[in-house]
C-alpha cells in the first residue's frame, strides 16, 4: 500500500516513514509543505495521505486545504490528517461531505503504534478514524435538552466507537458483546436521537458527527 506523509518536522516525517516502512506500507513521497504533497499525490497516485493539519508557511490550515483539495480532486486516495491539539471545527472541515476514506487523530495517538496503523488501514479502505478525544469533546457539549441524555451508559459507549469510526463488530470487539448485541444498540441509538439509520458506516459516521457537532439532529 502506498502512503505520502506531509509533516513540516523532519524528526516527526522520518519517524512516521519508518513507522509506515516496519509495518508494510511503501512510503512513496516525504514532504515538507502542502504544495509538495499535491504534487507528489497527482504524480505518484498514493493509496493514503498521511498530512499534518498545519504546514508553512503560515501554519494555520495549509494541510487541511490540502486534504480537501485531494479528496476533490484525487478520490482514490484516501487521507488521515494529523494535529497536535483537539480541533472539532477544522476536523468537521475534513468531513464537510463525506466521512469515507478520511481521518482526523491527534499525534499523541502515533504513540500507539497498533492503533495508529489500524487508522491507516481503515481509512485506506473507505473507512473512517476520528480520535477518540475529539469525540469526546463533541460528546461532552451540552446543550438545551440534551438528546444525549436519553442514551444508557453502554449506549453512550457505542455511540462515541461509532462516531469514532470502528464498525459494529469493531465495537463488539473492543466491548466483549455479540454483533447482535451491537446491533440492538446502534439502533437503539439511532431511533433515540432520529438520525438516519441507512447507508454503509461512513455515511452512520457522517450522521453522529454531523449530530454532536451542530445544536439539531441531523435531518433524514
Amino acid at each position: 500500500m502506498r502512503v505520502a506523509i506531509a509533516e513540516d518536522s523532519v524528526l516527526l516525517r522520518e519517524g512516521l516513514a519508518a513507522l509506515l516502512t516496519d509495518a508494510g506500507f511503501d512510503v512513496v513521497a516525504r514532504c515538507g509543505d502542502a504544495a509538495a504533497l499535491l504534487s507528489a499525490v497527482s504524480s505518484l497516485g498514493p493509496q493514503v495521505a498521511v498530512v499534518d493539519i498545519r504546514m508553512p508557511p503560515t501554519h494555520t490550515d495549509e494541510g487541511l486545504r490540502a486534504a480537501i483539495t485531494i479528496r476533490d480532486r484525487h478520490p482514490s486516495t484516501a487521507v488521515l490528517m494529523l494535529s497536535q491539539h483537539v480541533e472539532p471545527a477544522l476536523a468537521m472541515r475534513l468531513f464537510a461531505d463525506s466521512a469515507a476514506g478520511a481521518g482526523y487523530l491527534l499525534k499523541d495517538r502515533i504513540s500507539d503504534v497498533a492503533e495508529f496503523v489500524a487508522a491507516v488501514r481503515r481509512v485506506a479502505a473507505g473507512g473512517t478514524a476520528v480520535d477518540p478525544v475529539i469525540v469526546s469533546s463533541l460528546v461532552a457539549r451540552r446543550r438545551p435538552d440534551d438528546p444525549l441524555d436519553a442514551l444508557t451508559p453502554r449506549e453512550r459507549e457505542v455511540l462515541e466507537l461509532m462516531a469514532s469510526g470502528h464498525s459494529n463488530q469493531g465495537i463488539a470487539d473492543r466491548l466483549f458483546l455479540t454483533l447482535r448485541a451491537v446491533e440492538k444498540y446502534v439502533s437503539s441509538v439511532f431511533g433515540k436521537l432520529g438520525l438516519p439509520a441507512t447507508g454503509g458506516e461512513s455515511r452512520r459516521v457522517l450522521a453522529v458527527l454531523l449530530f454532536l457537532r451542530q445544536d439539531q439532529v441531523f435531518p433524514g
